[in-house]
């Protein structure tokens, strides 16, 4: 039991004369979080310097970089792709590398892969040449033969060096591949009706070697996402005259592909506020679309730097509008600064028409909110029916269905999901992989933020609260931290990847205050943008923004499956004033916020803190003293704690 004063603010006659926490006689012991330990990779970063206590990356921080040249020939008819690539790897690790590991993402197509959902089967990569320093390497068992070689594992392709590249040093690999494009390949990305393809996830990618889990080479099984390193592209397309091309990177060669009056209007676009038809229905039914190219093909050169991935789209029949829109100040020059977007959509997607001032509002206000500009030359948004339902991201590009059968808001929706992903985890460069609450989460609630803008006036963090909620009470979810192909079901991985960490955040900014959250939530973006945070990174850097420890916090929320229940137990007048007790019928801590409204319709707000349940309490009994008699009592009145059963947060007198 604990006994203290407490005043209210807001009523200078009001009080609150004794807050009483009590366990009952012979009830359970209520369980206490624990502090959060991070595991010892970690541990052993910060003792490095590579990150710090306080959620910076540390003065030693090092990762790695990669330099691609990457070249793609579309061949429509048959749907495949064949591909070239010189790979320049630079060793900024402390340690030499003996072996490169590599994702091959198209294996999860190849016939007997291991994989976690359903998916088409194309026969994956078919490698026809690996190099390493001019010398052409042999397939062979990595684990059985010495010399340089290579070995693909499932979606993996390990490279054993003719001799290893130290710190400092960099080696060059060189390939050739091809394969089969799926029709709607793992559901990210793939061709529709002779006339749309969207190429990613197809070239041999270095994996990420970083500071706490050394290389990084979970297996591509089709449900969790991805983690990728850094690096300069060069991409180069090779597609049929009469393809249009849009490619992550700028368009170098615009002259060399796009016809006169498709120039002019590109070029009206990047200066217009307003949407400007680059591509019109007459453009492509007179196949104007393109200059006419070599022998019926054209090469598209694309060219980008501090990218993460590469991807391309080529179609023949999308039109395709543009515009401008702002991003703020991002070379410091004093003056705003813009990017070009660009949707493409074929004319039996109507709604698509607002995509581009859709794409021109998520990008401004995404740029405002996180406190990032938008980087990059463009932003194109690829409709993509017949290959996907929702949506996909890569950098500069999305992929997204017609919805034709949804409404206009929901395509708003969708579109400022996946251009929100190009600041997680384009920008910040989380392990999607293993975290997905890291990215799903974490832009579901940069989305919400933005349709509050758009749509003004609804609570759009409600429905993830609810469907967090609703999944919570049947005792089936799994905890964040869990890694994401591991969880128990596909409804559970979605609301710990989606619904949960989204309405985490916002109970975590109504925890700290709006000025502290942003201070924080900026922070760790600003201070991990381009670079690979933990989650252990995230939570440093709020704990600190916040000048408290928040161990409690997010071993209840992100560690374990505790669910929130507080309740307005009993309400009595008495000689010393108005007893209130309220229980905590579930696990999670989280302070009490009471709206206590009077007779005479005077309020007062105040909060029980959350350190009477860290102390073991179940029920907590406050007194408060008022001029007017109370009539309502109610728990959290504003909605942002994810409350499991909200009809015992109200008590109304009789």
């Amino acid at each position: 039991m604990n006994h203290y004063r407490y005043t209210f603010r807001g009523a200078t006659s009001l009080a609150i004369v004794a807050i009483m926490g009590s366990t009952s006689a012979g009830a359970q012991s209520r369980p206490i979080p624990h502090p959060v330990v991070p595991p010892a990779g970690f541990r052993q970063a910060i003792e490095a310097g590579t990150r710090t206590a306080r959620g910076e990356p540390g003065p030693s921080y090092w990762q790695q970089w990669t330099d691609y040249r990457l070249r793609a020939r579309l061949l429509p008819e048959s749907k495949r792709v064949e591909g070239s690539a010189q790979i320049v790897h630079h060793n900024h690790a402390p340690m030499p590398l003996p072996v490169l590991a590599l994702h091959l993402h198209q294996n999860v197509h190849a016939e007997g892969a291991v994989r976690n959902r359903s998916v088409e089967v194309t026969g994956g990569v078919e490698l026809s040449r690996v190099s390493s320093a001019g010398v052409d390497l042999r397939e062979m068992s990595l684990q059985q033969s010495s010399g340089a070689g290579y070995e693909v594992d499932g979606t993996t392709l390990y490279v054993r060096l003719p001799s290893p590249v130290f710190p400092g040093d960099s080696v060059t690999l060189e390939t050739d591949w091809s394969f089969t494009v799926p029709q709607a390949g793992m559901g990210r990305m793939g061709w529709s009706r002779d006339n749309l393809f969207f190429v990613a996830h197809w070239y041999p990618q270095i994996a990420v070697l970083d500071d706490v889990d050394g290389w990084q080479v979970d297996p591509y099984l089709g449900n969790a996402e991805f983690y990728a390193g850094y690096g300069s592209y060069e991409l180069t397309v090779e597609a049929p005259a009469g393809w249009v091309v849009m490619g992550s990177g700028e368009l170098m060669n615009r002259d060399e592909v796009l016809p006169t009056h498709v120039l002019q209007r590109l070029a009206t676009a990047e200066t217009s506020d307003r949407t400007v038809h680059v591509l019109t229905e007459a453009d492509v039914r007179s196949n104007q679309a393109t200059l006419p190219g070599t022998e019926g093909i054209l090469t598209w050169r694309f060219q980008a730097d501090t990218l993460r991935d590469v991807a391309f789209s080529a179609t023949r029949a999308s039109l395709w509008d543009a515009a401008r829109t702002p991003v703020g100040d991002r070379d410091h020059d004093g003056t705003t600064d813009y990017v070009r977007v660009d949707a493409f959509y074929r004319a039996s997607a109507p709604r698509w028409v607002q995509t581009t001032r859709y794409a021109q509002h998520a990008i401004d206000f995404l740029s405002r909110f996180t406190g990032i500009a938008y980087p990059w030359p463009h932003m194109s948004v690829v409709e993509g029916a017949g290959i996907i339902g929702g949506g996909m991201e890569f950098p500069m590009m999305t992929l997204i269905g017609d919805y034709n059968q949804s409404t206009d808001s929901a395509l708003y929706y969708v579109t400022a999901h996946e251009l929100a992903h190009m600041w997680v985890p384009m920008i910040v460069g989380i392990d999607e992989r293993r975290r997905a609450w890291m990215d799903e989460g974490t832009t579901t609630f940069n989305e919400n933020q933005a349709r509050g803008e758009f749509y003004p006036g609804p609570n759009h963090h409600q429905a993830d609260r609810e469907q967090y909620v609703q999944f919570a009470r049947t005792g089936l979810e799994g905890e964040l931290m869990r890694w994401t192909d591991y969880h128990y079901s596909d409804a559970a991985r979605g609301v710990a990847s989606y619904s949960k960490p989204a309405t985490i955040l916002v109970a975590l900014r109504a925890l700290l205050g709006e000025d502290t959250f942003a201070r924080g939530y900026q922070q760790y973006l600003a201070d991990w943008a381009y670079k690979h945070p933990k989650p252990w990174d995230f939570f440093n850097t709020m704990a600190t923004a916040a000048g408290r420890d928040l161990d409690w916090f997010w071993r209840t929320w992100y560690y374990e499956t505790w669910h929130l229940d507080q309740a307005v137990s009993k309400v009595m007048e008495t000689d010393s004033g108005t007893k209130i007790w309220v229980d905590d019928l579930g696990l999670a801590p989280m302070p009490v916020r009471l709206t206590i409204t009077m007779v005479d319709g005077r309020q007062i707000r105040e909060e029980i803190p959350v350190e009477e349940w860290l102390r073991g309490a179940w029920t907590v009994e406050v007194t408060v003293r008022t001029p007017s008699p109370v009539a309502r009592v109610e728990i959290d009145a504003e909605g942002v704690f994810p409350d499991s059963d909200r009809r015992n947060n109200v008590w109304t007198a009789n």
